[in-house]
C-alpha cells in the first residue's frame, strides 16, 4: 500500500489520534464517496469444493485469462481526485479490523479500503454539504456511532474514534486552498494543539499553496470543524433512518441510511458557506495528476498546424500554468512570450470589455482557470464570430450545451456522461488528446484524397477533350474511337483514381495552415494546373498520332484535308499507300493505337505522380501506398493484353476495340510524348508549393495583432 514520509504509518494516528494527521486521514475518508477495490487472484479450487455461483465465477475468469483479458489488483471506483484522497488515507494507516487482528493478508480486497472502510464504519454521515461553484468546497456532516451501535465490535478498532463516542457532530470539509482559507480562524499542528490562524500563518500557507501548484500540483485544503463550533441545530443532528429528504442533498450516505429530517439550514444550499465558516486548518494535500506522454508534443503538432489550444480547467491559475507549461500550451519561463501568458481565472477574462475579449481570442494559447461550464458556451460563440472552427471537449452533463454549439462537439468514451455523448459529434474512446490529433491528421488526409481522386479524374477527362477537340478544330482524323474512350474511362480510369483513396498523408500535413471554410474542394489553382496538365494530354495524344503520319510523308495540310485525298491531293510516291491504306483499316488503327497507348501511359504517370497532391514525388514517391501500384499495373495489364491479344491466340480481342500491336520503335515514341507528363505535373507542383506558401506568409501577417 506504501506510506507518507516523515510520517510513521499506524503509529502516529494511534500516538495522536487528535492530530493534525488524524484529522486529514479522517477528511480523505469521510469526505469522500469514491472507493479502492481490490481484485484478488483466482484461488485454485475444484468445482466440487465451491458452490454453483462460485464455480460460475471461476468459469469466467479462467475465460477473461484465456482470452487475455487482465484485471488489475487495485481500481478505483469514484473520481480519480477522491481515489487519491483514499490512497492518502490508507497511506497515513490508523486502525482497521484486519491490523487490529493481527491478520497478515495481503490479498487486494482486504487491503485495498481497509482503512478507509474502518474510518466510514464508524463515523456515521449525517448530511452532505454538496460542492458549489461559488464556494469552491463540500463537506460532510459525521459523528461516531453511538455505545450501543458499537458494542459489537473490538475495542481496539474503536480507537479511531478517539473516545468521541459522547460527542456530537463534526464537520470535515475539502475545499479550493484560496477560497477555504478564508473561512478558517484557527489551525492544528501535528501534535494535536489548536492555535489562531494569525497573518503570518496564512501567508506561509499561502506560499506553500503556490509553491505545490508550480509542480504542479492539484491543491485540496482539508478543514475541520468540532462540535461546539457548530450550530446548536446541527450539533446532535441526525438522519431518520429511512426517510427520503432532498434537503441535506446527499441521497443514501456511506452507511446505506437516507439523509433525511427536514432542517432549515441544510435545506438551502445558500447556508453552507456559513455552516462552512469558523474552520481549523489542518492540513493541504497537493495531487499529481500527469498529462499522459504524449500530449506534450501532440500540442506542438497542432502548433505547426495552425490549431490554438484553449485549456479551460476548474483547478487555480497558478496549476493551471504550470501544467499547460508542461504540456507546451504556454510557454516556459524565460522564453520570448514565456513571463506574460494569457491566462485567466474565475471572471477575470469576462469583465473585460468586448472589443478586447475578442481580440484576446484572435490569437495564440489561452488558459481558463476556475471556469463555469456556461463559459465554454459563451467562448465557443464568441470564436464562432470570429469566424474560428472551434472543436470543444467535454464530459460532464453541464458541458453538453457548450458541445452541441460548436462546430465538433467531443465526449469522453471512458469518462464521459451519456449526455454529453449525445450532445457531441464525436466520442473519444480512450479518452485521449493524441487522438484528436491523430483525427485531424487523418480528416486532412483524407481531403487531400479527395482532391487527388477528383483533380485525377478531371484532368484525365480534361485531356480527353482536348485531344478530340484540337482534331476536330484542325480537321484531322479521329485520334480516338468511341470504343477506346469508353476503354480509357472504364478500365484505365477507375482502379487508379479508386486507389489514390489509400494514398499516405503527406509528410508536411501537419505543418499546413487549416484551410478556410469556404475554400472549394477545386481551387483556382487546382483548376488551372489541371487544364494544364489536361491539356498537355491533349496535345500528346494528337501529337503522337499527326507524328505517325508526318513520318509517312503526310504533310500537316494534306491531314487536315484528309478527307479530300485523292481529290486536292495524292500520296507521295514513296508512300506506296492509297489513300484508304493510310486513314481506313489497319492503316488507321496503328496510329490511332499510338494514341490510345500514349493516353493510358499519361493517365498511368499521372496517377503515380498524383500519390501526392503538392509533394514531389521525390519526397513521397509511389510506393508508399502499394494499392496505387496495383491500380495502375492492373489496368496496364490489361492493356497490354488487348495489344497483343493476336500473340495469345485470341485476335478477335484486339480487332474489336481497333488496336494493333506495337513494335519496340513504336513504344519508344509513346514514352517519349507520355514521360515528359511527370515532368509537367512535377513544374506545377514547385509552383503550387510557392503559391501556397505565399498564402500562409498572408494568413500569418493578417493574424498579427496591430499595436
Amino acid at each position: 500500500v506504501g506510506a507518507v514520509e516523515g510520517i510513521n504509518k499506524d503509529e502516529e494516528i494511534a500516538n495522536v489520534p487528535h492530530g493534525a494527521v488524524a484529522d486529514i486521514a479522517a477528511v480523505s475518508a469521510l469526505c469522500n464517496d469514491a472507493r479502492i477495490v481490490g481484485n484478488d487472484p483466482e484461488v485454485i479450487a475444484t468445482e466440487e469444493e465451491v458452490v454453483a455461483d462460485q464455480v460460475k465465477e471461476m468459469k469466467k475468469k479462467r475465460k477473461n485469462a484465456a482470452i487475455g483479458v487482465s484485471v488489475k489488483a487495485y481500481e478505483r471506483a469514484g473520481e480519480p481526485t477522491e481515489a487519491a484522497l483514499c490512497i492518502l488515507a490508507e497511506k497515513l494507516g490508523g486502525t482497521s479490523a484486519y491490523s487490529a487482528s493481527g491478520d497478515v493478508t495481503t490479498l487486494p480486497s482486504v487491503l485495498a479500503s481497509a482503512y478507509v472502510d474502518s474510518w466510514r464504519r464508524n463515523f456515521q454521515r449525517s448530511a452532505t454539504l454538496e460542492f458549489s461553484r461559488d464556494r469552491k468546497s463540500m463537506s460532510v456532516l459525521c459523528r461516531p456511532f453511538s455505545l450501543q451501535q458499537t458494542s459489537h465490535l473490538s475495542e481496539i478498532e474503536s480507537v479511531t474514534r478517539g473516545g468521541e463516542k459522547d460527542r456530537g457532530n463534526r464537520l470535515y470539509v475539502k475545499g479550493a486552498p484560496n477560497l477555504l482559507i478564508q473561512r478558517c480562524t484557527h489551525v492544528k499542528f501535528r501534535d494535536g494543539t489548536v492555535r489562531e490562524l494569525t497573518g503570518e500563518l496564512r501567508r506561509e500557507i499561502e506560499a506553500k499553496t503556490t509553491e505545490l501548484a508550480t509542480r504542479p500540483l492539484r491543491c485540496l485544503a482539508l478543514a475541520v470543524k468540532e462540535t461546539d463550533g457548530l450550530d446548536q441545530s446541527l450539533k446532535y443532528y441526525a438522519p431518520v433512518e429511512g426517510s427520503i429528504s432532498g434537503d441535506t442533498v446527499a441521497g443514501n450516505n456511506a452507511n446505506g441510511v437516507s439523509a433525511g429530517g427536514a432542517h432549515p439550514l441544510l435545506s438551502d444550499p445558500k447556508n453552507y458557506a456559513n455552516i462552512e465558516s469558523g474552520l481549523t486548518w489542518v492540513g493541504m494535500v497537493g495531487i499529481k495528476d500527469p498529462a499522459r506522454p504524449e500530449v506534450a508534443q501532440s500540442i506542438n503538432v497542432c502548433t505547426k498546424a495552425g490549431i490554438r489550444v484553449m485549456m479551460i480547467t476548474g483547478d487555480a491559475r497558478d496549476t493551471a500554468v504550470a501544467i499547460a507549461r508542461d504540456v507546451n500550451i504556454l510557454p516556459p519561463k524565460g522564453t520570448p512570450g514565456g513571463d506574460n501568458v494569457k491566462a485567466f481565472e474565475g471572471r477575470e477574462f469576462f469583465v473585460k470589455p468586448e472589443s478586447e475579449q475578442l481580440e484576446l481570442l484572435k490569437s495564440g494559447n489561452i488558459v481558463f482557470c476556475r471556469a463555469e461550464p456556461s463559459d465554454k458556451q459563451k467562448l465557443v460563440k464568441m470564436l464562432q464570430g470570429l469566424h474560428e472552427i472551434p472543436a470543444m471537449t467535454g464530459d460532464g452533463v453541464n458541458d453538453a450545451p457548450a458541445l452541441q454549439q460548436a462546430a465538433i462537439g467531443i465526449a469522453m468514451g471512458i469518462t464521459g456522461t451519456e449526455v454529453s455523448k449525445e450532445a457531441a459529434d464525436m466520442i473519444l474512446s480512450d479518452d485521449n488528446f493524441a487522438t484528436i490529433v491523430d483525427a485531424v491528421e487523418e480528416g486532412r488526409c483524407i481531403y487531400a484524397n479527395m482532391q487527388a481522386f477528383i483533380c485525377f479524374l478531371i484532368s484525365c477527362n480534361i485531356g480527353e477533350i482536348c485531344a478530340i477537340l484540337i482534331a476536330t478544330i484542325a480537321g484531322f482524323p479521329e485520334p480516338l474511337t468511341a470504343m477506346h474512350l469508353l476503354w480509357v474511362n472504364l478500365v484505365t480510369d477507375g482502379p487508379p483514381a479508386t486507389a489514390l483513396g489509400f494514398n499516405p498523408p503527406d509528410p508536411d500535413v501537419m505543418s499546413q495552415r487549416p484551410r478556410p471554410s469556404d475554400e472549394p474542394i477545386m481551387t483556382r489553382w487546382l483548376l488551372t494546373r489541371y487544364c494544364l496538365t489536361g491539356l498537355y494530354v491533349g496535345i500528346a495524344t494528337v501529337g503522337v498520332f499527326v507524328g505517325h503520319y508526318m513520318g509517312i510523308g503526310v504533310t500537316l495540310s494534306e491531314l487536315s484535308s484528309w478527307g479530300k485525298c485523292g481529290e486536292l491531293w495524292t500520296p507521295a510516291l514513296d508512300t506506296m499507300c492509297s489513300c484508304d491504306d493510310l486513314f481506313q483499316g489497319a492503316g488507321r488503327m496503328l496510329p490511332q493505337t499510338l494514341s490510345l497507348t500514349t493516353l493510358v501511359c499519361m493517365e498511368m504517370f499521372k496517377a503515380l505522380s498524383a500519390v501526392s497532391v503538392n509533394s514531389s514525388l521525390i519526397t513521397v514517391g509511389p510506393q508508399k501506398n502499394p494499392w496505387l501500384l496495383l491500380g495502375v499495373a492492373v489496368p496496364f495489364l490489361l492493356h497490354i493484353i488487348v495489344l497483343y491479344s493476336g500473340a495469345l491466340g485470341v485476335p478477335a480481342l484486339g480487332d474489336s476495340f481497333g488496336m494493333v500491336p506495337l513494335s519496340l520503335d513504336n513504344w519508344i515514341t509513346v514514352l517519349r510524348w507520355s514521360a515528359p507528363i511527370i515532368i509537367v505535373d512535377e513544374v506545377l507542383k514547385a509552383i503550387g508549393q510557392w503559391v501556397n506558401k505565399n498564402k500562409e506568409e498572408e494568413m500569418k501577417q493578417s493574424r498579427v495583432p496591430s499595436p
